[in-house]
């Protein structure tokens, strides 16, 4: 117990100066933290201080710290599910119909052409294809909501017409991708797993559909029967409840729980006051304590030193180029065959090209399920990394937007 709690208390005040720092620097918080992660794993601790680094975090030590982030990370998709706004999805406006599947679309499809050669030289053995296409299909096209909300609320753009259509392509990208997801977990046996690949589709099939049509319906009727405007400590209970129960249920039909906690937060209702009270009271603890806990378990995971040579810098730079041009490509050719101008196709472009968190939760949950091995895991961290990176800059460059607050004050932000 007191190497864990040794573990952790360096584990926040790394993600806290390394945050603090990325802030000062013009970056979302999240880029530091991720970065924070990278630093206390093998690839520069390790390097600087082998027997520190394996004293402090020992392989045997890592499953406490395994628990702890999936239960933050259920509660964190959880939020990010239930801020999305799929009255928004209903809307047929032309760009953000067009932008959303040209964005999933072309990125997606490079992927697909090049899964073959990727597979062959990093794929761990025995991998299908069809669940390696599917993650590296999702890893390219994904696009990160909560780090995009922040970025633009941090320009003043969260209201405006560029602004509103950003959100609406990455929330429409964020159900895509997961269910996406859903569908390629249901394709990998999990170890000791007995149920058959067909019972697995049709568990998942059931749950939606219960989801839906049943949940989601009954929520609303609830909540318009009852006065929510003083959300109690028992209905608070009762919310997490739910959001456990969910994610247990696509557990046991061998899909990942955090799908099973996005649907939860898809599935709640849209009442302002309970949306507020639930994110003021678990977003805190979330981002402060427990998702730098995720960020040093991807760094553990993140081996630069594996990244030895100059063909695999070079694997490494096609990834980028491909996910750049997939995700930007499409989405600022769909914006200009909509009539919009170039400079707000490119900022749109640059806006989805944000991937950061949500991309590193997908590729953990591939790494875990054996689909990506260690070394291509690591570049597309690199990747995930500089297309985040990429945005504030390029906005800059664009003269889209304005700095809500001054560096002072970003360093006081919230993490994510």
């Amino acid at each position: 117990m007191a190497l864990l709690l040794i573990q952790m208390t360096t584990v926040l005040l790394v993600a806290l100066f390394c945050g603090w720092l990325a802030r000062r620097l013009g970056q979302a918080g999240v880029i530091g933290e991720i970065i924070g992660g990278i630093v206390i794993g093998p690839s520069v601790f390790g390097r600087i201080a082998p027997r520190a680094s394996a004293a402090l975090f020992p392989p045997a030590s890592l499953g406490a710290f395994e628990i702890l982030s999936t239960v933050g990370l259920i509660l964190f998709l959880f939020l990010i599910g239930s801020e999305l706004d799929y009255e928004h999805l209903r809307q047929q406006k032309r760009t953000t119909a067009f932008a959303s599947i040209m964005s999933i679309l072309i990125p997606f499809g490079l992927a697909v052409l090049a899964a073959h050669s990727l597979r062959v030289r990093f794929a761990p053995e025995g991998i299908g294809s069809a669940p390696f296409i599917l993650f590296l299909g999702i890893s390219m096209s994904i696009t990160a909501f909560p780090v995009l909300v922040r970025i633009l609320e941090d320009r003043e753009m969260i209201s405006t017409p560029l602004g509103t259509t950003s959100l609406m392509c990455a929330a429409a990208g964020d159900v895509c991708a997961w269910m996406l997801l859903a569908v390629a977990l249901t394709l990998i046996p999990q170890s000791g797993e007995s149920m058959p690949l067909s019972y697995r589709v049709i568990g998942l099939c059931v749950y939606v559909v219960l989801m839906l049509s049943v949940i989601r319906p009954f929520g609303n009727w609830l909540v318009q029967r009852r006065n929510l405007d003083r959300v109690s400590y028992e209905l608070l209970g009762i919310v997490i409840a739910f959001v456990l129960a969910s994610a247990a249920a696509t557990e046991a039909i061998g899909v990942h729980p955090l799908f099973g906690a996005f649907m939860a937060g898809v599935c709640f209702p849209r009442l302002e006051p309970l949306q507020k009270f639930l994110r003021a009271r678990i977003y805190m603890i979330v981002s402060v304590l427990l998702l730098p806990l995720f960020f040093a378990l991807t760094g553990l995971r993140t081996r630069l030193d594996m990244l030895n040579s100059a063909s695999i810098w070079l694997w490494t730079a096609l990834i980028l180029v491909l996910a750049i041009a997939g995700k930007m490509g499409g989405t600022v050719l769909a914006a200009r065959w909509t009539g919009q101008s170039w400079r707000d196709s490119l900022a749109l472009g640059a806006l989805l090209n944000t991937r950061g968190l949500v991309e590193l939760i997908v590729l953990n949950i591939a790494y875990n399920a054996h689909v990506f091995s260690q070394t291509l895991f690591t570049m597309l961290v690199v990747m995930a990394l500089l297309t985040t990176m990429m945005t504030t800059p390029m906005l800059n460059l664009l003269g889209v937007g304005s700095r809500s607050r001054d560096v002072h004050e970003l360093a006081t932000a919230d993490v994510v």
